[in-house]
């Protein structure tokens, strides 16, 4: 089943994820599928974990409740919504319950989770709202430049080096970081002179912005390179 599975994911033009391979992650999947369980649902799940973890981290400084267990929430809930996003495409596969909307249900979630995530970090204690606000619009641009290209007749194009699971590994990093770190090591890791401080947020923002930014940058090559050759 493993076998067959990874490859009608791959001829789905799926994320190349290691973990989708996983003999667990297949037999969840398989379970999912024999209850009928609809991707698109799953799809929604994901979008409420993102959001919820978005929520979580936007409060974080501002109610009544630990920073520390806000930022395992966060953590805990991002990792879940990779998840959603894993499964829903293998449960598709499984049960054959593709949806005539289901790339719908692919696109607007994950737009709707990036910018609950980054928008809700910028606006966290320690963080940085024009950080979030950029880290959210540039993770939309990597999107676009994936979507743009399969739009064009082409495949997918995944490469990195910030595609979406490398954008929700930084953002999942800095907040265990967070939940172990000294709390004076939220607004100003130690650094030496003459570097500037930076809070471990700002730090997480900053380079998901540079990282995406140069993500597009090299999709857009790389989808102007085959535009040139298929015009030749």
């Amino acid at each position: 089943m493993g076998d067959e599975t990874t490859d009608k994911s791959a001829s789905l033009d799926r994320r190349p994820i290691a973990a989708r391979r996983s003999r667990l992650i297949q037999r969840f999947a398989a379970w999912l599928a024999t209850r009928r369980v609809a991707p698109n649902s799953i799809s929604l799940l994901g979008m409420i974990a993102g959001i919820s973890s978005g929520i979580c981290l936007a409060i974080v400084g501002r109610v009544e409740c630990s920073d520390r267990l806000l930022f395992a929430l966060a953590a805990i809930l991002i990792q879940t919504r990779l998840v959603a996003n894993l499964l829903d495409g293998l449960v598709a596969v499984e049960g054959n319950l593709k949806s005539a909307v289901g790339d719908l249900y692919n696109e607007v979630p994950d737009r709707v989770s990036d910018t609950a995530v980054f928008v809700g970090a910028g606006l966290a204690a320690g963080g940085s709202p024009a950080l979030g606000w950029a880290a959210a619009c540039a993770a939309a641009l990597v999107a676009y430049s994936r979507v743009l290209g399969k739009s064009l007749g082409f495949d997918s194009d995944y490469r990195g080096p910030m595609a979406k699971q490398h954008r929700m590994f930084v953002m999942t990093a800095t907040m265990v970081f967070l939940v172990l770190a000294p709390v004076a090591w939220r607004f100003s890791i130690p650094v030496p002179a003459p570097w500037p401080t930076i809070g471990p947020i700002e730090m997480a923002l900053f380079i998901v912005v540079v990282g995406a930014v140069v993500t597009a940058l090299r999709r857009l090559s790389a989808l102007a390179r085959k535009l040139k050759g298929r015009a030749v």
